[in-house]
């Protein structure tokens, strides 16, 4: 069911309760107001005979014309009854033949209420009010006088008023829900024209952006949340054409090398000796790819929210004794130092966090300055631990920081020492430390001093991160 069909049923259902309330409360008002007139009726009508036999009008006068009763009850169901204690009724005016319940009459000389009016259903389902009142005559003798209602006008007008009702709540359903439509749908005409706007966008046009102009309040938060979430795309779907680009650059080198290689080779007989040669060559391509690809399906499957740590509580010193050991040679080929300090317990993935401290070292080792020193320190920071890993080489541009942590990206590419450096290690190190929800960031002053910083959260509460 559309939106505007379902907020106009729903309108108009409202409505028509509201005017269906409206409508019987009137109809139970009208209903309470005839009761209360037929009561005032009736106890009129009773009050007044009581008058005038109180007045000393002869008894046997009331005895000689019934008939002229019946004229002035104006309904020809009504009754009208005049008894003597003890006697049949002198007068009695019943022309449906209602026998009337024995009710207790009001007493002389105690006036008539509409408290005192009693209620009586006829068998063909008409309403009856009729009261009892006794009067005491000249000659001391006391006369009971009945005069009751039949409700048969009253009965017939709440009918009719009843259908009216029916006809005209459902004549404003109807109405109401037609209307609703028209109205609605005029309303939603802004959504409409965002759902068009909408569709112009596509992987060629992730730029363009839904427009706020004349969007009413409801849709502006909408339309500047599905902006955000297209600049988001955008920026993904840049980032991953990039990483494209460069994921074909990159393995296109070694490949071509290796193509190259073979080639020459073919062109004319070689020794055993060229062939080892050529083999060994082509060896060192083939484990860069693989490490290539090693680092993508890393990259890919640590951006999965399925996946799952080991956690475990590390030694930071014996990790970090443990690193500088295992770059020692490769530092001295540089003249560099290795110095380390810092001790306390952290919670992380133990291979995962050496991979992440080897691949900043080996960077720092790979750009920093000949003869330099690497320090790598660690410092409580809260209920986890920071560890620093800080070079001496060239100063870090701002604006090449942000780019640092992107994939297949190299600061200086000059110095990737013949290739061997596939731009993917900081980005590895991030997506590393993200598994953990913890950060890794920058920083590189004008004198040359870079300073990568690892913040390990405390030991983490997420049920898909085991803590063994």
């Amino acid at each position: 069911m559309s939106l505007t069909l379902r907020a106009t049923l729903l309108f108009a259902l409202i409505a028509s309760l509201v005017v269906s309330a409206v409508g019987f409360y009137l109809y139970y008002s009208m209903d309470k107001e005839l009761v209360r007139r037929a009561d005032y009726q009736v106890s009129g009508r009773v009050q007044y005979f009581r008058h005038l036999l109180a007045n000393e009008f002869p008894l046997s006068q009331l005895s000689r014309n019934p008939g002229l009763f019946e004229n002035m009850l104006g309904n020809e169901r009504d009754i009208l009854t005049f008894r003597l204690e003890g006697e049949p009724p002198l007068i009695n005016v019943n022309p449906s033949q209602l026998i009337l319940p024995p009710v207790a009459a009001v007493p002389h000389g105690q006036p008539l209420t509409l408290e005192t009016v009693h209620h009586l259903m006829a068998p063909d389902g008409t309403p009856v009010r009729f009261a009892r009142a006794s009067v005491q005559i000249e000659d001391g003798r006391t006369v009971e006088i009945t005069g009751a209602h039949f409700m048969t006008e009253e009965s017939r007008l709440l009918e009719t008023f009843r259908w009216e009702i029916i006809g005209a709540v459902l004549f404003a359903y109807l109405l109401i829900a037609a209307l609703g439509y028209v109205v609605i749908r005029r309303g939603l005409k802004p959504l409409r024209n965002m759902a068009q706007e909408a569709t112009q966008i596509h992987p060629s046009s992730l730029s363009t952006r839904l427009s706020t102009e004349n969007a009413p309040q409801e849709l502006q938060q909408l339309i500047y949340s599905f902006n955000d979430m297209l600049e988001r795309l955008s920026e993904g779907y840049q980032r991953l054409t990039q990483f494209s680009a460069d994921l074909a650059h990159e393995i296109r080198t070694p490949v071509g090398a290796l193509m190259g290689h073979c080639q020459v080779a073919l062109y004319q007989p070689r020794s055993v000796e060229e062939y080892e040669t050529l083999l060994a060559n082509n060896m060192e391509e083939l484990e860069r790819i693989s490490r290539m690809v090693e680092n993508i399906l890393f990259l890919a499957r640590a951006t999965d929210a399925r996946s799952v740590l080991t956690i475990t509580s590390i030694d930071v010193s014996s990790e970090i004794t443990r690193v500088q050991e295992y770059f020692e040679g490769l530092a001295e080929e540089r003249e560099m130092v290795l110095y380390g300090e810092g001790q306390g317990i952290l919670y992380a993935d133990a291979i995962l966090f050496q991979r992440a401290i080897s691949n900043l070292v080996a960077n720092a080792v790979r750009y920093g300055r000949e003869g330099s020193t690497i320090t790598i320190s660690a410092h409580p920071q809260g209920k986890g631990m920071e560890v620093h890993v800080t070079s001496q080489g060239n100063p870090i541009p701002p604006e090449k920081l942000g780019k640092l942590f992107d994939r297949f990206y190299r600061a200086d590419a000059s110095r990737s020492e013949g290739g061997s450096s596939s731009g993917l290690g900081l980005s590895i190190v991030q997506a590393i430390m993200v598994l953990h929800q913890g950060s890794v960031r920058v920083t590189s002053s004008p004198q040359g001093e870079t300073r990568f910083t690892l913040s390990f959260p405390g030991p983490l509460s997420d049920p898909d991160h085991r803590l063994s």
